[in-house]
């Protein structure tokens, strides 16, 4: 059994999370960079097939992540995990401002957090 699979099942999920929304944001915004000049129909294709690599981690993720958080957190650390992946995404490699908003963004999310958490 590998060392990670032996760890709290929300500590492999949130690992497994990372990976998926890496693909995941690459699926969906990545194409604005790299195929701008493209069909959008060349595009969805391309990022279909990214996004089958987010189903690899996400799924799993999901079922590990289910046996010890209720829905609700699951989905709230999903969402947080997308915002840490989005922000240096779209600042590093699509070239976006970084901006106020994003720490808006994030304080918003760690509010979240913190209800969708308090007495687990």
């Amino acid at each position: 059994m590998p060392a990670f699979a032996a760890s709290h099942p929300a500590l492999v999920a949130a690992l497994l999370l990372t990976c998926s929304n890496l693909f995941m944001t690459f699926a969906w915004y990545g194409h604005l960079k790299n195929l701008a000049g493209s069909p959008w129909w060349m595009a969805a294709i391309i990022s279909w097939s990214i996004a089958f690599f987010e189903y690899l981690f996400q799924v799993p993720a999901n079922r590990i992540g289910f046996t010890a958080l209720s829905l609700g957190q699951l989905k709230i650390m999903q969402e947080v995990i997308t915002l840490c992946v989005f922000v240096p995404f779209a600042v590093l490699y699509m070239g976006q401002p970084l901006k106020l908003d994003f720490l808006w963004a994030g304080l918003c999310m760690v509010g979240a957090v913190f209800f969708v958490f308090r007495g687990a």
